[in-house]
């Protein structure tokens, strides 16, 4: 008979299987959450670098889950080993789940051998704010930063990620590049394995 399988019963609810669910959040909930996350730590904080910082420790904690997300999810709890591949999974895959796209650009920095940037010309979390003249040089992509630092510190990648602004010919505002400047010991795991 057709249809007349059986179902399967779970006495668990931790036995149950993860599903990939909805995977969109109304993008006006996310800009008003966010903005409030920025308000509050503001009102925290007494200069920007600060305001930063705590915007990056706040970006940690969402990277470390999603990096433990998607390795169970998509890749039945393995994590890459290797530079290039971690680098090309936060570029690709971390980024579509978090921002329905893949980053513009990644390449590796022209001046040191442990510097890698991932360029995006209209960073999500930068869309929605308006920073005043008094603030100066004030960069929401700190969040995406410490995401970006959460993922890579999770996978055994200890890293100094920073976001920049980098202006742009014929684009109104500039584009936004998160720096990742590697530890010396992944440079140094990265020559053992060849």
């Amino acid at each position: 008979m057709i249809g007349a399988g059986k179902i399967k019963q779970y006495s668990n609810i931790l036995e149950k299987p993860l599903n990939k669910g909805k995977q969109e959040v109304s993008l006006s909930a996310f800009a008003f959450l966010f903005s409030e996350l920025v308000q509050y730590n503001q009102t925290q904080v007494d200069n920007i670098a600060e305001l930063e910082r705590r915007l990056e420790d706040a970006g940690y904690a969402v990277g470390a889950r999603v990096l433990e997300l998607l390795c169970h999810r998509d890749k039945g709890n393995r994590r890459e080993t290797r530079l290039l591949g971690i680098l090309s999974f936060v570029h690709s895959t971390v980024w579509k789940v978090l921002f329905g796209k893949v980053a513009d650009s990644l390449e590796k920095g022209t001046e040191h051998e442990d510097e890698y940037m991932i360029s995006e010309k209209d960073l999500l979390v930068n869309k929605f704010i308006s920073v005043p003249k008094d603030m100066g040089t004030f960069n929401c992509g700190a969040f995406v930063a410490g995401i970006v630092r959460g993922v890579l510190d999770g996978a055994g990648f200890p890293a100094v990620v920073t976001a920049h602004f980098v202006p742009m010919e014929g684009l109104q505002r500039p584009r936004t590049t998160i720096l990742i400047k590697f530890a010396e010991e992944v440079l140094q795991r990265e020559a053992r394995l060849g």
